[in-house]
């Protein structure tokens, strides 16, 4: 086997770019099959060092192994970049329980970057929904000495479509429909809004003597996170605050309609750690032949929330882009553009690693008197947009963060100009399923910042297996979820794409750098009174 693969090496250097294309290929999937580590690689970041908060311990940890890895299979310019985040935090141990009126241990977790409880806290607890503002005025002196319970106690609904499936023919087919741009202003920095009421709240509790908050977990049958943390230094919260699954926090609501109020026990032995501010997004390389070329790109966001192991959000895109990464260093290919590789670091806090990338070397939005100095939220609502230097390099980027689902083809992301050259890159991989091109645009990860500062950032199309239902940000995202067939394929086919595009005659094609967009619909209102 290791003469093929040098023979194959040999060949590759021999040939022009598109015929190295297949003849790399049969080196690839040798590699992604036969010698594949991409399960080895998940399984360390999910069971050896876990879940990976930003900043976390984890975090810290994942950041140095994944920089060991790439070093020991070859890969050049390793590093890491920082940005400017705010707080680690991490769980040293916790308890929940129910003391009367009996005894019941709870499935809970402290509420990440909220501060521990200093010994254990024993308080009735009281049922007090409070979702915007203007519902503080309803439970003013009513909460001291309380563990108050925020969530409304409203029971999930009961599933009607089965946990786990794979995208059918027709499921792809849905897909191929170009969707016309949808400017609406009020959705703008929704989630700095939220992390603003997070901060009133947390002090509306703390001046009306609350002792704790509860949240109820949105899924049944686990711990599931959402949004809103303050992980800012200076910015988190002030009281202990624990989320409860969802069929404990609904029996303790029902018993406090009844009287009297539970009473809870709550341990939360959480660490901080100020010792740096910075999160890291983790970067490789294979160098490019043609220095003028530019670069191609694929990622995955390496960190993860603390319910579950970051499994299949994200350690299989991590796992996957590693192994593409290992998969061509072996192989022996030389690519006319540099391969980059990056794990990206605060994913799960709003994009905020491939945001720092493309501040630093992509893009700057409006003048430069308006640039923050720390996370910034509002990038995606200034004007204009002042490419840097590098922007032109970067010819194309490549996005893994759907679970661990077979690659099934690629997301045209309403760029209809590269839909043939998609198509004849996947082709040969039609065998493995990976063969289809899809107009659809899609949104909520690391490719979409790029793509807003007019560069081609594309996400694959991927099987679902039970990521939405049951997995994604809950305490089941553990390995138990992910399929070892499925890395092994998703990472052949990811590395094939990238030697395609690296060995392109011609980058591809790009859409106009945006300009500011009108409101799509002018008669459209939203709430004002939404605080």
């Amino acid at each position: 086997m290791r003469h093929f693969l040098l023979a194959t090496a040999a060949l590759c250097i021999a040939l022009p770019a598109a015929a190295q294309d297949r003849a790399g290929l049969a080196a690839i999937i040798d590699q992604g099959t036969n010698h594949s580590q991409v399960v080895q690689t998940a399984q360390y970041l999910t069971d050896v060092i876990g879940p990976r908060l930003a900043n976390s311990p984890g975090a810290r940890a994942a950041e140095a192994w994944t920089q060991g890895k790439f070093r020991e299979w070859g890969l050049r310019n390793v590093r890491k970049e920082g940005f400017a985040f705010g707080r680690g935090w991490g769980i040293e141990r916790a308890s929940v329980r129910m003391v009367t009126p009996r005894a019941v241990q709870l499935t809970a977790i402290p509420v990440a970057w909220t501060p521990g409880t200093n010994g254990t806290l024993t308080a009735p607890v009281i049922v007090a929904p409070i979702a915007r503002e203007r519902d503080f005025a309803k439970y003013r002196g009513q909460l001291r000495g309380k563990i108050v319970m925020v969530t409304l106690p409203r029971a999930a609904k009961d599933p009607t479509e089965p946990d786990f499936r794979r995208l059918t023919g027709d499921d792809i087919a849905r897909l191929d429909q170009f969707q016309q741009p949808d400017y609406d202003p009020a959705s703008i920095n929704r989630r700095a809004k939220r992390l603003d009421y997070t901060k009133k709240l947390d002090a509306f509790l703390k001046a009306e003597g609350a002792v704790a908050m509860a949240t109820m977990s949105y899924r049944d049958g686990k711990l599931v996170h959402g949004e809103g943390y303050l992980f800012g230094t200076g910015d988190t919260a002030t009281l202990p605050a624990v989320q409860i699954a969802q069929e404990d926090y609904l029996r303790l609501a029902r018993l406090a309609k009844i009287g009297p109020a539970p009473t809870l026990e709550i341990t939360s032995d959480v660490r901080f750690d100020d010792s740096d501010a910075n999160a890291y997004n983790v970067i490789a390389e294979i160098p490019g032949t043609d220095a003028k070329a530019g670069y191609v790109m694929a990622g995955a966001h390496l960190d993860s929330w603390v319910a579950g192991d970051g499994a299949a959000d994200n350690g299989a895109g991590s796992a996957e882009v590693m192994e593409a990464a290992r998969i061509l260093a072996a192989s022996g290919v030389r690519p006319k553009r540099t391969i980059r590789f990056v794990l990206w670091g605060a994913e799960e806090e709003g994009l905020l690693g491939s945001l720092a990338y493309t501040k630093a070397h992509l893009a700057r939005r409006g003048a430069p008197a308006d640039q923050p100095a720390g996370v910034d939220y509002g990038f995606s609502d200034r004007w204009p947009i002042v490419p840097l230097p590098g922007h032109g390099e970067l010819a194309a980027y490549f996005n893994i963060d759907n679970g661990s689902g077979k690659l099934r083809g690629l997301y045209a992301e309403n760029n209809p100009a590269v839909v043939p050259i998609f198509r004849e890159w996947l082709a040969p991989l039609a065998s493995m399923g990976a063969a289809n091109v899809v107009a659809r645009q899609t949104g909520g990860t690391d490719h979409v910042l790029l793509q807003q500062v007019g560069i081609p950032g594309f996400q694959f199309v991927q099987d679902p297996l039970d990521y939405g239902s049951r997995v994604h940000h809950s305490s089941v995202d553990t390995f138990d979820h992910l399929k070892p067939e499925d890395l092994r394929q998703g990472s052949i086919v990811l590395a094939s794409v990238l030697l395609s595009a690296a060995n392109a005659d011609k980058a591809l094609p790009r859409p106009p750098l945006p300009t500011q967009p009108v409101v799509t619909d002018p008669f459209a209102y939203s709430d004002a009174n939404d605080d």
